[in-house]
This record gives C-alpha cells, sequence and structure tokens, in this order.
C-alpha cells in the first residue's frame, strides 16, 4: 500500500480524487494538504472535511496550506465548479478542526520522518510544495514519488490557450517544482481523451448511493458548461491523475521529456514546454502520461460511486 498525502484545492474533481484515493486499498491517505486555487479558501477547507466525512475518514487530518500564489494574483474558477467549488448548492460547515501545523511544513516533516515513504498527489496549484521545497532543499530525495495534475502538453489550455488552471494560477511555483523533481504528469489533453462520457453520467444518474448523489450535485455546473459547449461528457483530471497513480493497469504509455513552465505574466504564463524532439539538450526528467485506458478509468469511477470499491474494477 503506498502512502500519500493528498495536496489539493479542493472542488468538484478534487472530491471525486480524494474520495477515490481514500477508498482505494492501494493508497494510504494519510493527510490531505489545502493549497489556493479553485475558489476560497476556507471553503476548500470544508470541501476536503466534507469529502472525508462521506467516506469515513474524518480521522485524516487535513492542514492549511498557501491561501494565495507565491507571487502573483489569480482569479477563482466558480464558472467550472460552481460558487463555493460543490455544484453551487452544497455549503457543508463540517465543524471539523484544521490540524494545527502549516501544510507546507507538516509535508516535510512527514517526508523527513519517513524518507522514501511517502508519495505527494498534487492535484492543485503547486504553491505548498514549492514552499515545502524552500524549506527543504533535500526534499526531492525524501519524497518517494511525485505525481502532479497540471499543464497543457501540445495543446490548448482550459483557462487560456496557453495554459492549464493549475500551472497558470501558480506559475511560479510550477517552474520551481517542474525543475526541482522528478514528476510524473497528467496533464489538461491526457482527461480531455480520456473524458467521461454521457453514457457513463448516465449510468451515474442510474445509481441510488450517496457518493452517486454527491458526484451529480458537485458536477452540474461543469456538465451544463459542457453541454453548452458541444462536448459529449465531462473531464475528471484529479480523479484520473489519482487513478493512474493507484492504478499502473490503466497507463498505457508514458514518456520522459525535459519540460520547463513559463511563469512570466502574460500571454504564455503557465504554459508548458515539453521538448518531445530533445531540441533544448535539457535532461529529461519529467514523466509524462500521454494514453491512458478510458474505459478502465470510467469502471473505477462507477465502481467507487456504486460499491465504494474502486479496486474491484481492476482486479
Amino acid at each position: 500500500m503506498r502512502r500519500v498525502i493528498v495536496d489539493t484545492d479542493t472542488a468538484g474533481d478534487d472530491t471525486q480524487a480524494l474520495a477515490l484515493a481514500v477508498l482505494s486499498d492501494r493508497l494510504s491517505v494519510e493527510a490531505v494538504t489545502v493549497v489556493a486555487g479553485n475558489v476560497r479558501f476556507d471553503r476548500q477547507v470544508e470541501n476536503a472535511k466534507y469529502t472525508l466525512s462521506l467516506v469515513d475518514a474524518e480521522d485524516v487530518p487535513v492542514y492549511e496550506g498557501a491561501r494565495r500564489p507565491l507571487l502573483k494574483d489569480h482569479e477563482h474558477s466558480t464558472e467550472i465548479h460552481g460558487e463555493g467549488g460543490l455544484g453551487g448548492d452544497l455549503h457543508p460547515e463540517t465543524g471539523i478542526d484544521s490540524a494545527e501545523r502549516f501544510g507546507p511544513d507538516e509535508i516535510v516533516r512527514r517526508c523527513r520522518e519517513s524518507p522514501g515513504e511517502v508519495t505527494l498527489l498534487c492535484i492543485g496549484p503547486l504553491t505548498n510544495l514549492a514552499l515545502a521545497h524552500a524549506r527543504e532543499e533535500s526534499l526531492p530525495d525524501l519524497v518517494d514519488e511525485v505525481w502532479v495534475m497540471g499543464g497543457a502538453v501540445n495543446c490548448r489550455g482550459n483557462v487560456t490557450p496557453a495554459a492549464e488552471f493549475n500551472f497558470w494560477a501558480d506559475p511560479d511555483a510550477a517552474s520551481r517544482v517542474i525543475d526541482a523533481f522528478e514528476v510524473t504528469l497528467v496533464d489538461w489533453g491526457l482527461c480531455l481523451r480520456t473524458s467521461l462520457g454521457t453514457d457513463a453520467l448516465d449510468a451515474v444518474a442510474d445509481v441510488d448511493t450517496d457518493l452517486a448523489e454527491f458526484f451529480l450535485e458537485v458536477t452540474k455546473t461543469v456538465r451544463a458548461r459542457g453541454e453548452a459547449d458541444g462536448l459529449d461528457g465531462i473531464t475528471q483530471p484529479d480523479g484520473l491523475t489519482t487513478a493512474l497513480l493507484a492504478y499502473p493497469e490503466l497507463r498505457e504509455r508514458v514518456e520522459t521529456y525535459p519540460v520547463t513552465v513559463d511563469e512570466r505574466e502574460g500571454l504564455t504564463r503557465g504554459y508548458t514546454s515539453v521538448d518531445v524532439d530533445g531540441s533544448t539538450d535539457e535532461p529529461a526528467e519529467t514523466h509524462v502520461v500521454e494514453t491512458a485506458d478510458s474505459e478502465r478509468f470510467t469502471d473505477v469511477i462507477l465502481s467507487m460511486l456504486r460499491d465504494r470499491d474502486p479496486d474491484a474494477s481492476v482486479e
């Protein structure tokens, strides 16, 4: 079982990723750290706690991290996730206390305590990890693996033509993390290629469970936006990243490239440069998941929502 810290800006797809990570026997979620990103920070914290309560994991500590990007301002994505992040109508107040330590400090503490044993699953902007690295320069040698949902590899972004939201929100942090760590990257383009189609969404609608109801609630804004844009289904970027970490069987092709992130303000803020031809002579250190089994990913999600057993679909 892989020990994991989940670093999240908890909105709709983050909740599904967190539920999947907790419910899979392949992963052991030891802590959650919250980072500025999708919606107001305090709402993200409550969203994480509420999701943990839905999967009977209230004992997993939630640490509050960076409340803003390292250097730049960013805008929230309420048009995608709804006001508050959970579809617009759900605003939980759990009454669960946050853990006392600052999120980046807790990442450092746990990795020092168990060198080489903790994987970081980063499904929001990378501010917390960049701050953790600033506190502990040897952190890249102390972690097991670093999985990141972010970037747009040779495709159009989802927040600007050049950039995906997580890398755009804090490009300085993304640049520093990609430079310092050996990252496995799940980008926006892969998420588009493995989206949940209308058949999958219809199947979820037929499932009578609290998790299926929660899924339909937190994805209603993005589903409505997709329908207006003529899209067939919805993406689940953070759930996909979690599934690919937990289930190597879903990874079809992973290649390693030199990758850099443009941290400059302007049209190319957050742009992900992936040197597939080796023209830069930079070292290839970022593992990019290029293709994945979309049908089995859909099965994982349905098994989780139906039976609280995502592992059943791959065993």
